[in-house]
């Protein structure tokens, strides 16, 4: 599967045969209704299918079973028009290894006070036959999303539409590599963690290959290669200084080579840093952002898990444009309660609020040449980010919500991208809180994923969600803390 896009939604009916063939008939028509209504809504970025009205258990298990095996099958959507008994569901999502999603519809949004007698009481049941559907999801606990609501309604269609961007999640973890160029900045505690135990939980393979091999490659880079960059770059971005060519050609040779190691190995994230650039002229800067502008994942320090959260945000928010990146809280506005995020190069331009410039200037870490970067300011508007960490024999995800907003200084001498935002419930509580969850200072920032999306997601990866709101209280969050620490203890 090369295009998440491409990726497919089985929707399934749930029934019996008690009210005849003819309800059976009506139930499937009213079924491809409503999954030609979602697919019309622009709502829902992948295809939904109709697959069938089961009536047995025998049916159920079948079904889920070929939805497991199916590699363009992404997640199942199940609807109990009538009233399917839930003991059929057993056998068949025991079985389930797709996410899953209980849709509390009705086909007629309102009751009709003149049609309405025993026979349409029996069609259109869904009020009683999604509650027995409820019960067995929450008796097998099996993680699920339940979205209530009219089938046409738009907030409905959008709910659905998170959860599949969601779904999507979970299929590209199930198929993420992540390549290393060297270890971890030395001494960092956050960005360590087990990489085992997070391909056995997440599917995420982390393996490492040597700064050396990357250094080679960039010695077989063709001239012509990096003639054909260099002129992409100019068609991106605004070139500063024309006299920079030579840093901006680096930075193309480190591109290309970077892109054709990770392609060779199906990687879509990659992380390396300043302290293990033996044989590199300079740090990747103006590549590594331009390999995020495409999709790929970044991790600075080595921060594999940020790396991957990264590319994995990216592909959650496919067809969306307001953009994601790897990002760190740099330093405060403590009179204005703002943060300013950035890092030493590598910020992507998805997020620029203007064209980006290249420019070269020092960098006073690293110990190598003035790194070519592209320099801009990040956009206003709603976002969250997201931080990933490995707690102590199992992984917490972390989002807080914020409000990026133009800088009021325009910092002149910060040659840098960088972005400002006031953080959710503001600077002070929601710093207090995310230091007391354990947050990392590197963190992925996307205008496009919601937190809605990503507890969606980690319930799929089962996983330890924590949300800091414009409603979080620090001394009630820490209690929640104390709690969730409690209840996953008790489920190691």
């Amino acid at each position: 599967m090369d295009r998440v896009e491409d990726l497919k939604f089985w929707f399934i009916t749930g029934s019996q045969f008690l009210y005849g063939p003819d309800t059976l008939l009506e139930v499937e028509r009213d079924s491809k209704a409503i999954v030609e209504a979602l697919n019309d809504s622009g709502e829902i970025p992948c295809e939904i299918i109709y697959k069938d009205t089961v009536k047995t258990s025998e049916e159920i298990t079948s079904l889920i079973k070929e939805a497991n095996y199916n590699n363009n099958c992404a997640g199942v959507i199940v609807f109990m028009h009538t009233f399917s008994p839930s003991k059929m569901w057993i056998n068949g999502l025991s079985l389930l290894q797709k996410p899953y999603l209980h849709f509390h519809t009705q086909f007629t949004e309102i009751i009709p006070n003149e049609a309405i007698d025993m026979d349409y009481m029996n069609l259109h049941q869904s009020a009683h036959g999604d509650r027995e559907h409820g019960f067995i999801g929450a008796r097998m606990r099996y993680p699920r999303k339940i979205v209530v609501g009219h089938w046409l309604d738009e907030n409905v269609q959008r709910k659905i539409g998170k959860w599949v961007r969601s779904a999507v999640g979970v299929f590209i973890s199930k198929n993420m590599k992540v390549m290393r160029f060297g270890d971890n900045m030395r001494d960092v505690a956050v960005t360590e963690g087990d990489k085992v135990g997070v391909q056995m939980k997440l599917g995420w393979e982390v393996n490492t290959w040597p700064v050396g091999l990357l250094v080679e490659r960039m010695g077989s880079v063709s001239k012509s290669e990096i003639a054909r960059k260099v002129d992409e770059y100019k068609s991106l971005y605004t070139v500063n200084d024309p006299h920079d060519l030579d840093a901006i050609e680096y930075q193309a040779r480190e591109e290309i080579a970077i892109k054709g190691l990770m392609d060779e190995e199906a990687c879509i994230a990659f992380t390396n840093t300043f302290e293990n650039l033996y044989g590199m002229n300079q740090l990747p800067g103006l590549a590594t952002q331009n390999l995020m502008r495409q999709g790929y994942g970044y991790g600075g320090e080595g921060d594999w898990k940020i790396s991957a959260l990264t590319a994995l945000m990216k592909k959650m928010s496919f067809g969306l444009d307001g953009g994601t990146s790897f990002m760190e809280d740099y330093t405060y506005d403590l009179k204005e309660g703002l943060s300013l995020g950035a890092h030493m190069l590598e910020v992507c331009p998805s997020i620029a609020a203007n064209k980006a410039r290249i420019e070269v200037h020092p960098l006073n870490i690293g110990d190598r040449e003035p790194p070519a970067r592209l320099v801009f300011e990040g956009k206003a508007g709603s976002a969250i980010v997201a931080s990933l960490i490995d707690i102590g024999g199992r992984l917490r995800m972390i989002v807080q919500d914020i409000n990026c907003v133009k800088p009021s200084q325009t910092m002149p001498n910060l040659p840098i991208a960088r972005v400002m935002w006031r953080p959710e419930p503001s600077l002070t509580l929601g710093a207090e809180c995310w230091i007391l969850a354990g947050g990392a200072h590197h963190t992925a920032l996307s205008y496009d994923c919601d937190a809605e999306i990503m507890r969606d997601w980690a319930r799929m990866m089962d996983i330890e969600f924590v949300h800091i709101s414009k409603d979080t209280d620090p001394t009630k969050f820490e209690q929640e803390l104390m709690l969730s620490d409690f209840v996953w203890h008790m489920r190691r």
